[in-house]
């Protein structure tokens, strides 16, 4: 099929196919006829909602309720990991007791004892409980309850000190947990949190450790 023209135009009377869609094409493909076309950055928006929007009718097709169901599931299961975070916290960003519970410098327990009090007076929560935490280690070295290690973690501190100190073992595990809170998960300590780990330093000072314990563990 050809395209004819009139007779009195001043260009051929037949046009092949061919070359009359080719001329179209270019024609077509001039800056003019495109200046209002969606950019490449709308396109991808448009199908990627396009996807979602694909996504939430077939879910809310297969949630009882339709729609409304879909919602409300949405909404409980938003809850539940609120209530989750809430309750345990942000997660950690380290495994607990990965570091050194102390770095190159040590110190005597005094020594720290005096910075997690100055931290405190200072309303620098977090820093003062991982100094306590320290100061609580470092008496128990000093008191040979320990043996001095380098490289101990909270954790195994408090699980070695748990066996001659059996009555202040789970005290010794809430301290390491909350010094492994703020130091690798992130977690923000308070008063009531620094005064828990003072208060079982004094309690630590005046508990006689029970070296039998010791003894029927390591030999258990």
């Amino acid at each position: 099929m050809t395209a004819r023209l009139a007779p009195h135009d001043d260009v051929p009377v037949g046009i092949p196919r061919g070359p009359a869609r080719e001329a179209a094409e270019r024609e077509l493909s001039k800056p003019m006829y495109h200046e209002n076309d969606p950019s490449i950055l709308e396109r991808a928006l448009d199908r990627f909602w396009e996807w979602v929007g694909g996504i939430f009718e077939s879910a809310s097709g297969a949630a009882p309720g339709g729609v409304l169901g879909l919602v409300v599931i949405v909404l409980v299961v938003l809850a539940l990991i609120g209530a989750l975070w809430w309750r345990l916290g942000s997660p950690r960003l380290a495994p607990a007791g990965s570091d050194p519970l102390f770095d190159n410098s040590p110190r005597s327990a005094s020594a720290h004892r005096a910075a997690a009090d100055g931290h405190a007076a200072a309303g620098h929560w977090n820093h003062a409980v991982q100094e306590r935490m320290r100061a609580i280690v470092r008496s128990l070295e000093e008191r040979t309850v320990l043996d001095p290690r380098p490289g101990r973690t909270a954790d195994e501190a408090a699980a070695e000190a748990s066996r001659t100190l059996p009555g202040l073992a789970g005290e010794l595990r809430a301290a390491a947990r909350e010094f492994d809170d703020v130091t690798y998960g992130g977690r923000t300590a308070d008063q009531r949190a620094y005064q828990r780990l003072k208060d079982l330093d004094t309690a630590l000072e005046r508990t006689k450790p029970q070296l039998g314990e010791a003894v029927r563990g390591a030999t258990g």
